[in-house]
């Protein structure tokens, strides 16, 4: 038995296990097993020190844990075949070879068994299994690579202005002055919290929507069929393929009954692919037309078969898709790039001004360190310190707007670039089209039916009815009620539409299935793409119901119902469904016909064996696979943004334009399409040319996404990307916002994604748009009033120094005046709502820098009579009470007051205050006014504070000189303002 080896606590030991070296497979099923037991909270094993954690309620004994262990143990060793002497030896695991890679689909099933050394009947044995296992790894995927709580960390610390503020901080402490230091870190510190939390929260609540991989997979090996744990499997063992299972690794069919597989998320093909086995004759076949072969992460929809794997882990297709999504570097978002910019100038700026200041005033007889002091407190002056703690906070409440719309963001600065994108590529399957089929157009002989979404009524129309009956019958998908009374359809797409067409239409399709009871099956297969089977009925004749490819079906069919009746077929009549079905196809619809016949039980069929070619025939059903609701809408919404749309899908050229078209896709009339087929003939430069140009890309792999999105930013565009499969991954790494599908998506397009829709519902990316433009032109504002206000600082002080006036504000009192005036007057402005026509403005250049040349003259202006008022008080008072503390005083209160009031002021660049129809309420911006001037009146009255701040009482008449001091600058800029306006 395995004992326990070291036990610190109750209800906790670890366990040594020899087995359990060097052996991930084992380390990882211990984990999971063990997991699942009742009597255990947690298990943690590690195959380098072969010991096992082990925390358990405390009532167990240890001794009963270490049975569980062995027990586990067991049970691995009989699922996979190995033994405790055949686990992989440690130093193996390092010396993994690169599997060969052949072109598979052109040989014929065969060769590729007599390549790999195994057999189609008995498999690998367990020594070959584990030699490929040592040889080339285990069936597993590298991780993507994501950021880490640390790197999250760190991440906010990596601009200019905190770089400045931070050596701010430690010239202050240098130079004594600590709680000026203390303040600055403060300050920077707040920052910091605000955007780890968010990020991180967003990061956990994305990661916790991944899917469990699939645990078990069916393989042949040494002749009998077993179930091992998927990285278990192998190049060479030969994998059961059933409905409902997903595929283990890449592999080679050898054996295929009517054999479905979606791959819709690695090809984009929304269609179910039919598998067959025989060899392919060109070597530059696109994926989604290997037929004979089936990859790693698809899903099997119908039918059965065997395949030999030829690729796993890091080899197979997803594991090429998830290497070049680890290569790929993502872009930095505009905001990112404009307040690095405007960083930068602010420590060119505060460089200088310190500079200037210092040597000012040595020059003028004050003492050098304190000069330094009020250097340093200029530095921070021209810093707005508030700038990062604004921008991150409002990008952290733009996050939270949207998680109220079951919308996650991974990144802070993803909402402001989703903002300014100017294109946005929407992958087809699954993002523009919901990824399943539905039937929308019935052709019988005497009527065309459009399927609307009320239902249709099959019993006025007998040959609707008899259609919809063998549809029902001739059907794979499995139909059933839950506890509740509502239908579960299990099956294909394409048969599931069948039903759910039934299901609406009123009939009781578990009713139907039972008074005629099927009795044989005959599969598509090749060379014969339709499908048919039999059934008994309560007369001397059993049913045949049968459907498939119309072209096929017309031939099988000598009769048709029509008008009740059952009349010949005529070559007329042959014509004019072929026609129809043509113009069935021609809107992008899969067509099936539809037909039946009898087989009467007293001299057998009616036509000898082949009763299949006189058949009655009832007529075409069109299936789509359907536009999501609101779909046309949003891309309506986004051209009236301002924003191009471009389509990408693995579909043919003729069903994306038929898409295309009816989204309204282009902004002009001209609608282009571009057959991916034809990228590799186009230079990189030619590429971004053509992509500005084209709507609609057809026929594209997940390498072509990529190089869509690429094209598309070097074409200066900032660009959005749309999808939910493991293709979509690369391009949507590289956009300068991915957006992912969280419900019907994979974990790979999750993990990769900037944003993630939760529900799946495409609308709410408009939103998205709307809040990130929002946010974009609020942080505008609170950097021109951080800005101005600042720059009046500096003015004060560099012109009061100059003249030879002393300071008129000492360095705390700096360094206060901004932490009351910048960081809430600015996160209140932050929060102003959306502006009413915010989506009918054009995207912004992502050159334009966040504050323009024409913005610093107002900012000039508006800091200068700000900078002049307060001057003009300040003068009063050294004229009163001299040069000292009152004088400063007088000159804190009125810079203080004039600063929070000028946050009114920029609430609009453009119009005044008492215009109420464009300027909604903002109560943020009135609390944190009246806190920050409740706060300056507390410094007034509070003995320490005051004591801190060196601030002395004041007059009647200094209180006048004030608030006149400070309401003059608001009259001034907002007249100003409103004199530009008129």
């Amino acid at each position: 038995m395995i004992e326990a080896i070291h036990t610190r606590v109750k209800g906790r030991a670890r366990y040594k296990v020899d087995q359990l070296y060097g052996s991930r497979s084992l380390q990882r099923y211990l984990e999971r097993s063990l997991g699942q037991k009742p009597d255990i909270i947690y298990v943690s094993a590690n195959s380098l020190t072969s010991n096992i954690l082990v925390g358990f309620q405390p009532k167990v004994s240890w001794n009963k844990i270490g049975l569980l262990i062995e027990e586990a143990i067991r049970d691995y060793q009989r699922i996979t075949g190995l033994s405790a002497s055949q686990n992989l030896p440690k130093s193996l695991i390092n010396q993994q070879k690169q599997q060969k890679i052949d072109n598979w689909h052109l040989m014929t099933a065969d060769q590729v068994i007599d390549t790999l050394n195994t057999s189609k009947v008995s498999g690998l044995s367990q020594d070959d299994a584990i030699v490929n296992l040592t040889n080339y790894g285990a069936n597993v995927l590298s991780a993507i690579a994501t950021r880490s709580s640390g790197k999250i960390l760190i991440d906010q610390f990596k601009s200019l202005p905190v770089a400045l503020l931070g050596a701010a901080a430690g010239v202050a402490v240098i130079t004594g002055g600590l709680i000026d230091a203390v303040v600055i870190l403060g300050v920077v510190g707040l920052n910091a919290v605000i955007g780890y939390i968010t990020e991180s929260q967003s990061a956990r609540i994305i990661q916790s929507l991944q899917n469990r991989e699939q645990i078990l997979t069916g393989v042949i090996r040494e002749g009998q069929q077993v179930e091992i744990p998927t990285e278990n499997v192998v190049v060479g063992d030969i994998l059961f393929l059933k409905p409902g299972s997903y595929v283990a690794a890449d592999a080679r069919l050898i054996e295929s009954d009517n054999l479905t597989v979606d791959e819709s998320a690695l090809t984009g093909e929304s269609m179910p692919s039919t598998k067959t086995t025989a060899p392919l004759g060109s070597e530059n076949i696109p994926l989604a037309d290997r037929v004979n072969m089936v990859y790693k992460g698809t899903l099997i929809t119908g039918g059965e078969g065997l395949a030999v794997v030829v690729g796993t882990g890091k080899f197979t297709e997803m594991g090429k898709i998830q290497h070049l999504v680890n290569k790929t570097i993502s872009t930095d978002t505009p905001l990112e790039k404009q307040l690095d910019q405007v960083g930068g100038q602010l420590v060119l700026m505060g460089m200088g001004i310190c500079s200037f200041v210092f040597g000012l005033g040595v020059l003028r007889g004050y003492g050098l360190l304190t000069m330094m002091q009020s250097s340093i407190s200029l530095a921070v002056a021209a810093v707005p310190e508030g700038l990062p703690t604004i921008a991150t906070t409002s990008l952290a409440l733009g996050i939270r707007e949207m998680r109220k719309n079951n919308v996650l963001v991974r990144s802070l600065n993803a909402v402001e670039a989703l903002g300014s994108v100017q294109t946005i590529c929407l992958d087809k399957t699954g993002t523009i089209t919901e990824n399943k089929m539905l039937v929308v157009e019935i052709c019988t002989s005497t009527d065309k039916i459009k399927v609307e979404a009320e239902n249709i009524n099959p019993y006025a129309n007998h040959e609707l009815l008899r259609l919809i009956h063998i549809s029902v019958l001739c059907n794979e998908s499995e139909a059933g009620k839950d506890a509740h009374g509502d239908y579960v359809v299990t099956g294909s797409p394409t048969e599931n539409a069948l039903i759910h067409l039934a299901i609406s239409a009123g009939v009781d399709v578990i009713k139907l299935r039972q008074k005629y009871p099927l009795l044989e099956t005959n599969l598509r297969r090749e060379n014969r793409n339709v499908m048919s089977t039999i059934h008994d009925t309560d007369n001397d004749h059993k049913l045949i119901a049968v459907k498939g490819n119309p072209a096929e079906m017309i031939s099988m069919c000598q009769w048709w119902l029509k008008n009740g009746e059952v009349v010949p077929l005529t070559a007329e009549d042959r014509g004019a469904m072929a026609m129809e079905n043509d113009r069935l196809a021609g809107k992008a619809l899969r067509v099936l016909g539809v037909g039946y016949g009898y087989i009467n039980d007293d001299n057998g069929n009616d036509n000898g064996n082949n009763y299949e070619t006189n058949l009655i025939w009832l007529g075409l059903v069109g299936m789509t696979d359907p536009i999501r609701l609101g779909a046309k809408k949003l891309i309506g919404e986004f051209h009236q943004a301002g924003i191009d749309t471009v389509m990408m899908t693995g579909d043919q050229s003729s069903t994306a334009y038929a898409i295309a078209q009816e989204l309204e896709l282009s902004r002009s009339p001209e609608l282009e399409v571009l057959d991916a087929t034809n990228l590799h003939h186009l230079t990189p430069e030619a590429l971004t040319a053509v992509s500005d140009k084209v709507n609609v890309f057809a026929r594209i792999s997940p390498s072509n996404k990529l190089q869509i999105v690429q094209a598309l930013q070097a074409a200066g565009k900032v660009v959005a990307m749309t999808g939910d499969g493991i293709n979509d991954a690369p391009a949507l790494k590289a956009a300068q916002v991915g957006v992912a599908m969280g419900k019907g998506g994979t974990d790979v397009a999750r993990e990769v994604a900037d944003i993630v829709l939760e529900d799946d519902r495409l609308e709410t990316m408009i939103i998205a748009v709307s809040r990130g433009r929002t946010i974009y032109n609020n942080i505008r504002k609170s950097v021109h009033f951080l800005l101005a206000t600042n720059l009046s600082e500096i003015m004060v002080m560099t012109t009061a120094i100059g003249a030879g006036l002393g300071e008129p504000l000492n360095a705390i009192q700096l360094l206060w005046l901004n932490l009351i005036s910048d960081i809430f007057p600015g996160l209140s402005l932050a929060m102003e709502a959306p502006e009413p026509d915010v989506l009918s403005q054009p995207p912004r250049d992502p050159d334009q820098p966040i504050i323009k040349n024409s913005d610093l003259g107002r900012i000039m202006f508006e800091s200068a009579i700000i900078s002049v008022s307060t001057l003009a008080a300040y003068s009063y008072a050294i004229f009163r009470y001299g040069i000292g503390t009152q004088a400063s005083t007088v000159a804190c209160m009125t810079l203080t007051t004039a600063q929070l009031l000028h946050t009114i002021s920029c609430r609009s660049e453009n119009h005044s205050i008492f215009s109420q129809d464009k300027l909604p309420a903002n109560p943020y911006l009135n609390a944190a006014l009246a806190g920050s001037l409740s706060i300056q009146i507390l410094v007034m009255v509070v003995p320490p504070l005051k004591n801190l701040l060196k601030i002395t009482p004041i007059s009647i008449m200094d209180g006048g000189v004030i608030a006149a001091g400070a309401l003059l600058p608001f009259v001034v800029n907002e007249a100003t303002k409103t004199e530009a306006q008129g």
